[in-house]
């Protein structure tokens, strides 16, 4: 069975945000992750994660302004100073916590060409890339569904795919969220099955309501074993809506 990971800017938001850290330990996980820690000082960070005895598997470098409609800043060429500000941000805030890699969000596309967009996407991952590697820590690319972000520029896992193979960097890798490569895809078990090498880090929620994995259209039972079989050892993050209380809904995990 996998390590799961329990995204706590989703889950246990029952509570204040940094109380979520407890109420994970509590409910029997050993590594949280979430998407953004900026609103919450370095400090805060790291306490929450030490004193409750927490790996943290994984967060989102700056989306830059997300309430006008940012969704990261990985593809704009505009904007590259503030990206490179915003590695140096998620650095402080992974030395904290712990955290061994951070996942760039590419951004929308915008107005610019495919090409354009690309160009300036795989020059911010190398910079980071370096930056990271300096550090001792990976960073990931994660594509992500046309419906929940329509205008996203990374929105495949073969284009994820093509894009990590181009930069063949140890430390660069794919963050596979079933969820979202169910929408664009299917065929979910045998997509791992050929992403295995490029992928350090899975996500997990039911399709297409994204809540428990133990509803909607794929068998995650099934999914979990074959994780199992191809010796896929990392965590695998909870990135779901509860239906109810995030307490009530863990009965898939308990079983």
């Amino acid at each position: 069975m996998p390590r799961f990971s329990a995204n706590i800017s989703m889950l246990f938001t029952e509570h204040d945000f940094l109380d979520r850290f407890r109420a994970a330990r509590e409910a029997g996980f050993e590594a949280v992750e979430f998407l953004f820690p900026y609103d919450h000082p370095v400090e805060a960070m790291g306490d929450a994660v030490r004193s409750n005895g927490l790996d943290v598997s994984v967060f989102n470098l700056s989306p830059g302004n997300w309430e006008s409609g940012d969704r990261g800043l990985g593809c704009l060429a505009e904007r590259q100073d503030e990206f490179r500000q915003s590695v140096e941000t998620a650095l402080a805030y992974a030395a904290a916590t712990g955290a061994k890699r951070c996942h760039v969000m590419a951004g929308n596309q915008n107005e610019v060409s495919r090409q354009r967009a690309r160009s300036v996407f795989l020059d911010n991952l190398r910079y980071a890339s370096e930056k990271f590697a300096a550090a001792g820590l990976e960073i990931l690319i994660e594509p992500l569904n046309g419906y929940d972000m329509p205008g996203y520029f990374l929105s495949s896992t073969d284009m994820a795919v093509d894009i990590l193979a181009e930069i063949d960097r140890p430390n660069v890798g794919l963050q596979f969220d079933i969820y979202h490569h169910q929408i664009m895809h299917g065929d979910v078990v045998r997509s791992l099955e050929r992403h295995m090498p490029f992928i350090r880090h899975i996500q997990i929620a039911s399709v297409p309501h994204r809540r428990e994995p133990d509803e909607g259209e794929l068998n995650y039972s099934h999914v979990f074993e074959q994780l199992d079989v191809l010796g896929y050892d990392g965590w695998v993050g909870c990135e779901y809506r509860p239906r109810a209380g995030t307490l009530q809904g863990l009965e898939w995990m308990r079983a």
